[in-house]
């Protein structure tokens, strides 16, 4: 991101927070050329109101897609390569864990790990166009969010009040075994495994990495020197290379390269965590890497 650049969150209140965590505002360039994004174990719309924007689905591996006018990303546990052709401009949504199908309309199992087009959002799209405050912008995506919720929540599967308690357990304790929170909730493993990955996209255990890493990118202070090791530790994994591996999975890069990116990028300027810069992309691609 550069000092112009503006970036707005909101986070709706009432019966929508159940399925909608945040809808965003994003206009500016880029200070590096593209970024990986990192999965946020939920699925995310952005609606594109400038220049399109090249992605990638799982870390440069899975769909590529020119967003010109909007995307749906789907549950994942890899980040997405992220390259705008110009000054971004995007509005977005960030579903809840069990929010895909009742925000978007689109079951969460068929989107697990895809980036697709936004083409029934056209016509949210082009009413923001006719829009110039971001704020109302913003309310009125709310207001869309909303008509889908009250016309998608009666279809709810039955196992969706179970699986938004797993939820809950595994954000609070992203480290506990999934087979306690099952018996917490007087279900077997598998039983709480079939509903989790019906309602949510992604099997408990992924959901609860994915958990743990963005906890762990948000307590990241990019500035300072970070004992690897240590943080390994202190967070529960059994050492240095197992912290690795999920953060390479999760970000695309290693902890040693995700900070030095950020440095080099960003300095000691305020970021938004999980937006790894990249720098070269074509250096930078798994395909150049492998």
């Amino acid at each position: 991101m550069t000092d112009d650049f503006t970036y707005l969150t909101h986070e709706p209140t009432g019966p929508l927070r159940r399925f909608v965590a945040s809808i965003w505002y994003a206009r500016g360039r880029l200070r590096a050329p593209a970024e990986r994004v990192a999965p946020t174990g939920s699925a995310v719309l952005g609606l594109v109101l400038g220049a399109p924007i090249a992605q990638v689905a799982r870390n440069g591996h899975g769909d590529g897609h020119v967003a010109r006018t909007g995307f749906l990303l789907g549950p994942d546990d890899q980040p997405m390569l992220n390259r705008p052709l110009g000054e971004t401009w995007c509005v977005g949504v960030v579903a809840t864990p069990i929010g895909c199908a009742t925000a978007f309309g689109v079951d969460p199992r068929a989107l697990r790990g895809r980036l697709v087009g936004a083409e029934p959002w056209a016509p949210v799209r082009r009413e923001l166009l006719a829009l110039d405050d971001p704020g109302d912008m913003i309310a009125a995506v709310e207001d869309v969010l909303r008509e889908s919720v009250a016309g998608h929540e009666p279809a709810l599967p039955r196992c969706t009040d179970a699986v938004e308690a797993a939820v809950a357990a595994l954000v609070a304790d992203p480290g506990r075994p999934v087979a306690d929170v099952a018996r917490e909730l007087h279900l077997s493993h598998a039983h709480l495994d079939r509903g989790f990955r019906r309602v949510v996209g992604l099997s408990p255990g992924t959901f609860a990495r994915v958990t743990r890493m963005r906890d762990l990118l948000a307590s990241l202070d990019t500035g300072r020197p970070v004992g690897w090791g240590q943080v390994a530790a202190d967070r529960g994994w059994y050492d240095q290379a197992h912290l690795i591996r999920h953060f390479r999975r999760h970000t695309g890069t290693t902890p040693a390269a995700y900070v030095a990116a950020y440095r080099a990028v960003y300095g000691d300027a305020a970021t938004e965590p999980g937006f790894a810069p990249v720098v070269n992309p074509v250096q930078d691609s798994p395909s150049a890497r492998a």
